[in-house]
């Protein structure tokens, strides 16, 4: 199906409202898509209308009223089967600010200027269009450039491939950190995404934030400026899409620095939107930080308890996450606080940044930026199909098939070689995979999953201690132990010669995928 998108601007009605202590308007059907509410097009029942916090649907005559508690973000939760409109940057503009006094002043990265009031109607126009229960999404971890020079390595890496590449694609979505710290860089990065040409939404990262901010409601007012809504919903074929800002700041015990977890009002949002979402559609929930990993001390327990809870009674629910610079996946049960019917599942994405923009150029003039779990960069997609997904990972600038990396020596020797060993670095690999290994096409073995640094990466690191030439590049990062690495040894007795390895994945999902590489094995000295 060929997608057509639209930049129009929504157009309101010009008398205002006295007293701004409630909004109200039309969805409706905008059929010339002249972003008008003209009288031979049709409204819309049922479709989702929320302040924030407050979720409305509209009645029999497209019709929604809200509360308005102060400064609210306006929006609309586009129901399925329908788009809406986009703006010069292909993001969807389907909200309304009201910040009648604007941001607070005095930052050096400005907010939002003075809104004043709003018009006696505020409504949404919606324009057709077919969506099936299958789709796919393009999913990115961190951009996090800190400089114009980054921001080019992120489109030669990875915008320029992807962009040849959406048939098939409905949209993408940007999990957070989109720029590093310097939050004049939000424009430049939308002017480069602008060039994929698919709808896109945006997560607040901790690295989008308003540093000079004393509360945290506060902190995303540059956000909000450049990408509206920090928090808000939206649906695509048969799955509901949340979208939720996970950083507090400043911390709310340390006083300084951050925290991962939710305002009270933000969980009310989720409460509030959930009431008219079927408990078996597929939910899939996008944020910055991971709700677990390492220590305890990252997250708020309390309000990442507060949102376990209130989706347990959905059967089908995806998490997305980044932040951490590498990738992994996590399935909670009990043992973490979660009461759902089945573990549910978190995809910590590998970043399109890697580890910063380090490592060696390549012949893109791009630093390897390979992530220190081991993992190279790349991006996501998410395939859905009906109320069930599936996830892949391609590394930017590779084949589609290179799935894992395969470390093992070049040659060892026919005596006394039992301590050689074969390590694969499965990038997608989850303790729900089967890792099978085998020589000269010989029986499958299973290897053994195992808690290491990723060899590969190890010895990049190492190059640049034991080299006698300056390497281009800043040295990566020191290595962590990767969450999906397993190893095997390798024989040392099958005979003089050339000997091929080979290493199958069946992964979570049923898929199969196959690696292989040559050893030699030569007479002691």
């Amino acid at each position: 199906m060929k997608k057509r998108f639209f930049t129009v601007a929504f157009l309101f009605t010009a008398a205002l409202a006295i007293g701004q202590t409630s909004v109200r308007g039309y969805v409706f059907e905008d059929a010339n898509k002249n972003g008008k509410k003209d009288r031979s097009e049709k409204v819309l029942a049922g479709v989702a209308v929320s302040n924030g916090v407050e979720v409305v649907q509209t009645d029999d005559k497209g019709l929604y009223e809200l509360p308005l508690t102060g400064d609210n973000q306006i929006f609309v939760i586009k129901p399925s089967q329908y788009a809406t409109v986009l703006d010069q940057y292909n993001l969807p503009a389907s909200y309304v600010t009201h910040k009648p006094k604007g941001s607070p002043t005095g930052t050096k990265y400005e907010g939002v200027a003075p809104t004043g009031k709003l018009p006696k109607e505020v409504n949404f126009g919606l324009i057709a269009q077919e969506e099936s229960a299958d789709f796919k999404a393009f999913i990115f971890g961190d951009p996090q450039p800190y400089s114009l020079e980054e921001l080019d390595y992120f489109k030669k890496a990875v915008v320029d491939e992807v962009k040849n590449k959406t048939e098939g694609i409905s949209f993408g979505i940007s999990l957070g950190d989109l720029v590093g710290d310097k939050l004049d860089l939000h424009t430049p990065y939308k002017e480069v995404m602008k060039e994929v040409g698919l709808p896109w939404y945006n997560v607040m990262g901790n690295h989008d934030m308003n540093y000079e901010a004393t509360e945290d409601i506060y902190s995303d007012e540059t956000f909000e400026k450049n990408f509206g809504p920090a928090n808000y919903a939206f649906n695509y074929g048969d799955a509901h899409f949340i979208v939720l800002d996970d950083i507090l700041y400043p911390h709310p015990i340390k006083k300084k620095g951050y925290l991962g977890g939710f305002r009270q009002d933000q969980l009310d949002f989720v409460k509030n939107n959930l009431k008219f979402v079927p408990k078996d559609k597929l939910v899939v929930i996008s944020f910055h930080i991971p709700l677990f990993v390492g220590n305890e001390k990252h997250f708020d327990q309390e309000s990442r308890q507060q949102l376990l809870d209130l989706l347990k009674e959905h059967e089908n629910i995806l998490l997305l996450s980044a932040h951490t610079h590498y990738q992994m996946h996590q399935f909670y049960t009990k043992e973490q606080g979660w009461s759902g019917i089945k573990p549910l599942h978190e995809y910590n994405v590998g970043t399109t940044s890697g580890d910063w923009y380090s490592g060696e150029f390549n012949e893109l003039g791009v630093p390897a930026s390979t992530m220190r779990d081991g993992t190279p960069r790349g991006y996501a997609t998410l395939v859905v199909k009906g109320n069930q997904y599936q996830l892949d990972y391609k590394v930017s600038g590779e084949s589609a098939d290179y799935k894992m990396e395969l470390f093992l020596p070049k040659v060892i020797a026919d005596k006394r070689a039992n301590n050689y060993s074969i390590h694969a670095n499965v990038f997608m690999g989850t303790d729900r995979d089967i890792v099978e290994y085998r020589i000269d096409g010989g029986e499958w073995k299973k290897m053994k999953k195992v808690e290491s640094f990723d060899p590969a990466f190890y010895a990049a690191v190492q190059k640049y201690d034991l080299t006698d030439e300056l390497l281009t590049g800043r040295k990566p990062s020191h290595p962590i132990n990767s969450s999906h690495l397993w190893s095997a040894k390798l024989p040392f007795n099958i005979g003089l010669g050339e000997h091929k390895v080979e290493v199958k994945v069946t992964d979570m999902f049923g898929r199969e995928h196959i690696a292989q590489k040559t050893y030699k094995i030569e007479k002691s000295k």
